[in-house]
């Protein structure tokens, strides 16, 4: 096992890393901005190094500067987290040719499965069903005519993109050649690469996604799904596990095709792969080869820490585990709670006068928050992820409600209130929300602030 891990990465994130090397006996590394000098994650790791100015692509995104200080303290491995570089290939690449172990998959895996058009090729060359969609050059007429042969509505989607970056919905020919040019500059500007795909837009859809973990010694296994479907602008804003849109026949299809793609390219480590659900059918979407924000719920319904398991497959350890030894037990829901004004999503970095986490039997805090931390405006604004457990869904719920209530961050708005509205509202809990089903509510929810004196 690994004496020393540097941990690539800050707050929530960072913390949830170092408590599993701490139950590991293994010690950890810190690195920080100069504005996270005081941050949680740095006060609690065995040494910390200073990489670098407040802004992320000056210190979080220094790959230099970040294999330096592994060099400098002697690290074994790197992990990069979630975010900033965990899914940049050339990094990884990079910490494994200066004989540093990085704990996560292969370099050509992050490389193949984070280029979205290659993944769908790989998927549907594994036997895994895709939304039909096309490649398409940058001939326009090349996009129009694909198209045609999709059908309208279709997705434009950027291949090395994520988190809806380049994503736009065109319904006919003149939207599509509008929308396009568009596509491409959010894609460059945000991914450096232009290159545009298309997929078959479904109207009704849930978003389903599966855990996936496999070592280096031929064991794939899933640990179920997770419903992903309330988002905003592409981006989850709650989930929970199991999918309640979901039989077991279903269940157990769709995560035999998750093991069965990631058995086909070789995969290692843990890993999720994405689908989109609709009319009892689901299309692969795209394969994230990294751990989750939402990992906690599948943690919850499990009893296993995959941050311990990725630990352990990186260090070549044989996984103790087999599929029948998984059992998923009850369910979970995560809350992602945001340094944001819950009315109109405005970023509200400031001071944390006062903080309380709740707690109780089934409720877990992932947060580096502390009364008088000062939230710095440089990056996510995400500042917590409240997570509850319970038998069944309605437990679950039950618990859900009472910790928002007793959660206390005072001196900034949060998106606590979001929440509290959210897991009341009767959709939501009937479970007949899809993946557009949340933005219309917000709209509404939006206008009726808005109305009230």
């Amino acid at each position: 096992m690994f004496d020393k891990i540097l941990i690539a990465n800050r707050g929530e994130t960072a913390l949830r890393l170092h408590r599993a090397c701490r139950e590991m006996g293994v010690r950890t590394v810190a690195v920080h901005s100069e504005v996270d000098a005081n941050a949680m994650h740095v006060r609690l790791a065995d040494e910390s190094v200073c990489i670098g100015p407040s802004p992320s692509n000056q210190s979080y995104l220094n790959t230099a500067a970040i294999i330096s200080a592994a060099v400098v303290t002697n690290a074994d491995a790197i992990h990069p987290g979630i975010g900033f570089l965990s899914e940049n290939a050339a990094f990884a690449q990079m910490v494994t040719d200066h004989a540093i172990t990085w704990i996560g998959p292969a370099a050509s895996h992050i490389q193949s499965m984070g280029d979205k058009a290659e993944a769908r090729r790989i998927a549907h060359k594994a036997g895994v069903p895709i939304i039909p969609g096309a490649d398409i050059s940058h001939d326009v007429n090349d996009a129009t005519q694909k198209a045609s042969t999709i059908g309208y509505p279709v997705m434009i989607k950027a291949s090395a993109g994520g988190g809806g970056r380049g994503m736009k919905i065109a319904h006919n020919e003149s939207e599509l050649t509008e929308l396009i040019p568009l596509a491409r500059q959010e894609a460059l500007k945000g991914f450096g690469d232009d290159t545009l795909y298309l997929e078959k837009f479904l109207p009704s859809s849930r978003h389903i996604e599966v855990q996936i973990l496999a070592d280096h010694h031929g064991t794939t296994l899933h640990l179920g799904e997770r419903e992903c479907s309330l988002q905003r602008r592409h981006q989850k804003v709650l989930e929970e596990a199991p999918s309640p849109a979901l039989n077991k026949e279903i269940r157990d299809a769709i995560c035999h095709d998750a093991v069965s793609l990631a058995q086909k390219i070789g995969y290692v480590s843990t890993g999720t792969i994405e689908f989109l659900f609709a009319n009892g059918q689901w299309y692969f979407m795209e394969m994230n080869t990294r751990l989750q924000v939402e990992h906690p719920i599948t943690e919850m319904i499990t009893g296993i820490d995959l941050v311990r398991e990725q630990i352990n497959v990186a260090a070549h350890r044989h996984l103790e585990l087999a599929q029948a030894d998984i059992e998923l037990a009850g369910h979970a829901i995560e809350c992602r709670i945001n340094a944001e004004d819950s009315t109109n999503f405005t970023p509200a970095p400031g001071l944390v006068q006062d903080y309380h986490a709740p707690g109780g039997l089934g409720v877990r805090v992932d947060s580096a928050l502390y009364a008088g931390y000062r939230i710095p405006p440089y990056y996510d604004s995400l500042i917590a992820k409240l997570i509850t457990h319970g038998k069944t869904r309605n437990e679950c719920l039950m618990r859900l409600k009472r910790a928002l209530e007793e959660f206390v961050i005072d001196g900034i708005p949060t998106t606590i209130p979001l929440h509290n509205d959210l897991i009341r509202n009767a959709t939501f809990l009937d479970c007949a929300y899809d993946t557009k089903w949340l933005e219309k509510w917000l709209e509404q929810r939006q206008n009726t602030h808005k109305d009230t004196p």
